[in-house]
Formats: structure tokens, C-alpha cells, sequence
């Protein structure tokens, strides 16, 4: 079995999961700004459950991205795109130097993320509600074809606003589809407020209890809290797994963190390199 984490341990990359994490975010920071893009906030909340499952739990070969026994990962936030480039560059699927194009004009690298010709990407996302609804899909297909794969989808807290996330969430657990994944950046802020605010989501948990879940709900910047919970999926047989990851918006830049300002604003001059500062591998 092939996987990126023994690729990362072979080839000498970015082996430790803090280290992954704080390069997404640099990444993440230096590619909306030079694309002059968005969403920089949504990327940063993601950044440790993006490490943690290319580093640690995704079966995926890069060299083969598109063989048959992977698991899939589907992005339904697709506004923060930026991440799982990042996260794909960070462990070989394509150079490093190609995040340079984000955004940019003709650039495969689109602000939201895309599959055209970007290897490792699945499936393009950015109208909200649809991921979920896909990775049931590929989920289902797997059972009826008595494959292992599993299916990793990442959801925003705000797009559990949309009714089609819901309706995949019955079919998922009507088919019992216990190697569907949902984890659930829940970081407390959407768009232009807060979830309490604009549609309050609590008892969130016991929402996707009741619609046929099993859930777990942990420390989303916590590591070893994330490998625990992801290392005993399905979290219950014959039912898909749901895993609340609570976060911070903007996590690890201190004028970004839990700030609504950092969903559409995009780093420049002083406030890129402050941010940038914060993400060194020497800051305190």
C-alpha cells in the first residue's frame, strides 16, 4: 500500500505534521497575496486537518494520483482552495514553484479549487452544499463495487446552512456508507458574521446524530486529538462518520484570528509581512 506519508519519509519532505501545517499557511498567505485572492482566513482554520490527513491518514500515492485504491478527498469549502494546493505541492504531487501562479491569469490554480489538469484534486467545488452530496456519491459507487477506499469530505460550518447537505447526509446513512468521512471546519464564522449569528447551527452534534451519524468532536489544531479520531474510522460499522473539528478562524496570525474581515481580505504591504513573520519557523 502506498501512501503520502511514506512518500514524505522516502523522499525527505516535510515530515512533521507542525512543520506541514505552518507551510500551508504560508503558502496559503504568500499565494492570496501575490493573486491579490480571498478566503485566506478559511484556509488557515483548515490548515492542521489538512496536515494531519496528507501527512498522516489519506492512502494516496503522488506519483500515481490517479490509482484506483486511493482514498478520495473532496473540498467542499472550495473557497480555500489555496490549502489543498498547498497541501498537494507539500507532499509531491506537483513543484512547489507552481503555487506561484494562484490566481493568476490562465493559471490552472483557480481561487477555487479545480480539478482541470491539477493532479490530485477530485472534484471542483466553490457553490457551497455539493461536496458532501458528491462524496456520498463516490461512496455509494465504492460499496456496490466492494471497494475499501474511503471518502474524505471537508465541509465549512455556514455551508451546514444549505438543505443539500442534509439530504446527502439521509442518503448516506440510509445506505449505510460507513467509508464516508465528513469533518466539519467549524470555526464559528461565515462570510459576513458569525454562525450564531446568521443561522445558528447548536446542537450541531446532535443535528447529525439524529440524521444516522456517528460523531466525534475534537480540537481541530490539535495533532494528536485529530490522529486518534481519524485512526478509528468508521467511528461505529455500518454508519458514516462525522468529525466536528473546532477551530479558529485565521489560526496562527494573531490579527487574523476569529476576525471576519479575513474571509475576503486579501494580505498586503505591512499586514503580509506581519503575517509571514507570525508563520516563521523561528517565531515564538
Amino acid at each position: 500500500m502506498s501512501s503520502v506519508a511514506d512518500f514524505i519519509k522516502d523522499s525527505g519532505r516535510q515530515a512533521d505534521l507542525g512543520g506541514l501545517a505552518r507551510a500551508i499557511r504560508r503558502h496559503a498567505v504568500m499565494m492570496t497575496n501575490k493573486g491579490g485572492s480571498s478566503h485566506v482566513g478559511s484556509v488557515l482554520s483548515m490548515a492542521d486537518i489538512l496536515a494531519v490527513l496528507y501527512g498522516n491518514i489519506l492512502t494516496l500515492d503522488p506519483s500515481k494520483p490517479d490509482w484506483d485504491g486511493r482514498d478520495r478527498f473532496i473540498l467542499s469549502k472550495g473557497h480555500a482552495g489555496a490549502g489543498v494546493y498547498a497541501a498537494l505541492a507539500e507532499t509531491g504531487f506537483f513543484d512547489i514553484e507552481y503555487l506561484d501562479q494562484h490566481c493568476a491569469d490562465g493559471s490552472r490554480l483557480s481561487g477555487h479549487v479545480s480539478h482541470k489538469g491539477v493532479p490530485g484534486v477530485e472534484f471542483s467545488t466553490g457553490s457551497l452544499g455539493h461536496g458532501l452530496g458528491v462524496g456520498a456519491g463516490m461512496a455509494y459507487a465504492a460499496h456496490l463495487d466492494g471497494k475499501s477506499h474511503r471518502v474524505f469530505t471537508v465541509l465549512s460550518d455556514g455551508e451546514c446552512d444549505e438543505g443539500s447537505v442534509w439530504e446527502a447526509a439521509m442518503f448516506a446513512a440510509h445506505h449505510k456508507l460507513d467509508q464516508l468521512v465528513a469533518i466539519i471546519d467549524y470555526n464559528k464564522i461565515q462570510s459576513l458574521g458569525s454562525v450564531s449569528e446568521t443561522l445558528g447551527l447548536e446542537p450541531f452534534a446532535d443535528k447529525w446524530k439524529s440524521f444516522g451519524w456517528s460523531v466525534v468532536e475534537v480540537d481541530g489544531h490539535n495533532h494528536e486529538a485529530l490522529i486518534r479520531a481519524l485512526e478509528s474510522l468508521p467511528f461505529t460499522d455500518g454508519k458514516p462518520s462525522c468529525l466536528i473539528a473546532h477551530t479558529v478562524k485565521g489560526k496562527g496570525v494573531s490579527f487574523m484570528e476569529n476576525s471576519v474581515l479575513w474571509h475576503y481580505r486579501s494580505p498586503q504591504g505591512e499586514e503580509y509581512e506581519q503575517a509571514l513573520g507570525e508563520l516563521s519557523d523561528n517565531h515564538a
